[in-house]
């Protein structure tokens, strides 16, 4: 079966939920789970539960169960009673990091505030789950009905109005610093479209012309957007966020005038803390140095924000080159800001002579970490396997513009 669902017009999909959510539905969801859980093969999966509950509720059961699956990592044991469709789990966050967009969105003032472009409404019940009255606004209907259900489901429908609304037209309409008649908003842009990942902003849902509507007409909002998104697109008196988890971005944020408090900001989340990392203007570049005793990788949040030269200022760090984001330094960093890699050989990129380089010192094992270089990791570490007992860390990247390789972290 392929990861998501082909497509289904607005009528099958809100017949399929209704019927979801019947005492027969939820019957059939557990058994699909339950068939899941044991490792049972789609076909045969859904032949038994055709066999079971009937033709009409087999196929939603198995792919609700599928995707509540996909989602209990990040959503725990609420993934059980959401109601989902491929295109709602792809576009919802994670509800620690909607507590805490939640929590700074509301800190300053009270007020309903409008989720624009609800979807599965995960944005809306951590705003109700914070104290809001949300009004969930979108102009897809099944989008609406899974807001709803969700909503009920975790307990909040007390406090959550769906609207069916185009959002760009809501925005353009906005007036007096609200947007649907709430002071506060939140916007999370579709950025896929047929499956793909839409890099111009302009081609969002909604586009980035509504982004930066809103942004300017209600001042206590926040938007969602891509991580690699151009600094140079941020407006003048927006805070611009990253936030990574475990080495990776995990969301990127534009707060309104209203709730911005520096110029960039770079956020680490480690369990159930939050660390951060800001500046009020531009720190520029960190200065360029040779290679030192140890290679420094600041985390990608701190890369994207572009405070990169803050990090180097506190490890007394300089970069390898002007063009990419590896400091080095004569000692080795203390977490959480950069992890730190013992230099071993500094050597123009060649194959052959890494991999003889390699060979001589009994390098078996091998790890490839790249920047700005177009090989593929994975690729070159097979090619760099060998006999070899010991184990080292390849940083292919540049320095002076030429084809570098970096030999780190040999084992003993």
């Amino acid at each position: 079966m392929p990861d998501a669902a082909p497509p289904a017009s607005a009528d099958a999909a809100l017949s399929s939920l209704r019927r979801l959510r019947t005492a027969e539905g939820a019957v059939a969801v557990r058994r699909a789970t339950e068939l899941l859980a044991s490792g049972t093969d789609v076909l045969p999966g859904v032949a038994r539960l055709r066999a079971e509950v009937g033709a009409e509720l087999a196929g939603p059961a198995w792919e609700l169960a599928r995707l509540r699956a996909r989602a209990r990592p990040a959503f725990g044991a609420d993934a059980d009673r959401l109601l989902l469709t491929a295109d709602t789990l792809e576009q919802a966050g994670r509800p620690v990091l909607a507590a805490r967009r939640a929590a700074r969105l509301l800190a300053s003032a009270t007020g309903p505030v409008a989720d624009l472009g609800c979807a599965a409404g995960t944005d809306t019940v951590a705003l109700a789950k914070a104290g809001a009255d949300v009004v969930a606004v979108d102009r897809d209907p099944v989008a609406l009905a899974l807001t709803a259900a969700n909503a009920e489901a975790l307990g909040v429908a007390g406090r959550v109005q769906v609207l069916a609304a185009d959002v760009v037209d809501l925005v353009a309409a906005a007036a007096g610093g609200r947007v649907a008649g709430c002071p506060a908003a939140v916007l999370d842009p579709a950025r896929r479209a047929g499956g793909r990942r839409q890099l111009d902003p302009d081609r969002w849902s909604p586009p980035w012309s509504t982004v930066t509507a809103l942004l300017g007409a209600v001042p206590r909002s926040v938007v969602k957007v891509a991580p690699g998104l151009d600094h140079g697109r941020v407006p003048a008196g927006v805070e611009a966020e990253w936030v990574s988890e475990g080495g990776s971005i995990v969301e990127a944020l534009l707060w309104g005038a209203d709730v911005a408090a520096t110029w960039r900001r770079a956020s680490l989340v480690r369990g159930d803390a939050v660390l951060e990392l800001s500046a009020d203007v531009d720190p520029g570049r960190a200065p360029l140095g040779p290679v030192g005793p140890w290679l420094h990788e600041p985390d990608p949040a701190v890369i994207r924000s572009g405070l990169v030269a803050l990090v180097a200022a506190d490890l007394g760090a300089t970069l390898i080159d002007p063009t990419i984001a590896y400091l080095t330094s004569g000692a080795e960093a203390v977490p959480p800001w950069a992890r730190s890699y013992r230099v071993d050989d500094v050597l123009p990129f060649n194959l052959k002579k890494l991999r003889a380089l390699l060979r001589s010192r009994g390098v078996g094992r091998v790890t490839v970490k790249k920047r700005g270089s177009p090989i593929e990791p994975e690729a070159l570490a097979r090619q760099l396997r060998g006999p070899g007992e010991r184990s080292a860390v390849v940083v292919v990247t540049r320095m002076a513009g030429a084809p570098t390789v970096l030999v780190c972290d040999l084992s003993p």
